[in-house]
């Protein structure tokens, strides 16, 4: 079963910033992006292929910082 996990992101801008964020979430497998905006991402994630750890290291990885909404 699907969990569901709020990001949010410091350091952008713009609507590039939101395509960005975009593939690299799509990227991590198990993940379905639900929505990106400026500073925030919400999205689905099978817990047996990913941990949220893992899909906000993917969003640091490009330079942004994610933070896990509790």
């Amino acid at each position: 079963m699907n969990e569901t996990l709020t990001l949010s992101i410091q350091g952008m801008h713009c609507g590039a910033c939101v395509r960005r964020v975009t593939n690299a979430l799509q990227e991590v497998p198990g993940v379905h992006v639900g929505s990106v905006a400026v500073g925030s991402a919400r999205l689905e994630f099978a817990p047996d292929q990913a941990t949220p750890a893992e899909i906000a290291a993917a969003v640091n990885r490009i330079g942004f910082s994610a933070q896990i909404e509790k």
